[in-house]
């Protein structure tokens, strides 16, 4: 039976490899992105089976607003995946008033896995995919989630991966019939969006010279899709599981990171 799946940053990299490899199979798409024409190209190339919103996920009104419309239109969804992603070597408040990467690369995963939960329980096994970086060890600074002082761009975004982890175990344990899985992709050869300075632009450079073609990360994204684990909560590097027991995913860091944020629903 054909699967609906939804996923962020559907317009580049692994979203946008994965979007295609479900479209060819027969399953339903759908993607978002601030990519107009990525979009329109993702939808040509799907035979039908693609929707795409523009949307900027870094300011949670629209990602309630666009959320909304996906529950709507779609009454099941199987999966979600969250790839959206974007570097900025400087900080940036958005319009809301929240640091960035903090709001793309966190909250708005926050926030759609809540606004699409009943979607998700209406499907027979659904699965939510949440392509961070699990197993980095990076210490969390819980007095600046938002990283406002001495800001640097990679210690943001690693710091926001870390809360991801977080999220799948705030998520398992508050909803335990559908499989949260946090994804390690490994250096992928993705568009590598953001804003760069000279150094940290050759730098990554030189990664996507050595980084594998996002399309040898679909399989394994397929396979949690087709088979989503039968844990609330699992971690992956690639296909190796890594213990979702360890430091690293500790229950009582979860709550402190609810209680500093309140309900997701209202973040």
């Amino acid at each position: 039976m054909a699967k609906t799946v939804v996923i962020t940053g559907g317009t580049d990299g692994i979203g946008t490899a994965l979007a295609r490899a479900l479209a060819e199979r027969g399953d339903h798409v759908v993607a978002l992105g601030r990519n107009r024409e990525r979009g329109a190209r993702l939808v040509r190339g799907g035979g039908g089976l693609v929707t795409f919103h523009e949307v900027d996920l870094s300011l949670m009104s629209n990602t309630r607003a666009v959320a909304a419309e996906i529950a709507q239109a779609h009454p099941v969804i199987d999966g979600t995946v969250f790839c959206a992603r974007y570097f900025r070597t400087n900080r940036m408040v958005t319009a809301e008033g929240l640091e960035h990467n903090f709001a793309l690369f966190y909250r708005s995963r926050a926030v759609l896995g809540e606004a699409l939960l009943g979607p998700l329980e209406k499907s027979e096994r659904a699965v939510v995919i949440n392509v961070a970086g699990p197993g980095h060890d990076t210490p969390v600074d819980w007095d600046d989630l938002q990283s406002a002082r001495g800001y640097d761009g990679v210690r943001a975004m690693f710091q926001a991966g870390r809360l991801n982890d977080f999220l799948g175990v705030e998520f398992a344990e508050r909803h335990p019939g559908i499989a949260y899985v946090l994804f390690h992709p490994g250096t992928t050869a993705t568009g590598f969006a953001g804003e760069y300075d000279a150094a940290t632009a050759a730098f990554i450079e030189q990664q996507k010279a050595r980084a594998k073609p996002a399309t040898t990360v679909v399989p394994p994204l397929l396979d949690l899709l087709d088979q989503p684990p039968s844990k609330a909560l699992s971690a992956f590097h690639l296909d190796t599981e890594l213990d979702v027991h360890s430091g690293l995913f500790r229950r009582a860091d979860a709550k402190r990171l609810a209680a500093a944020l309140g309900p997701t629903s209202s973040r």
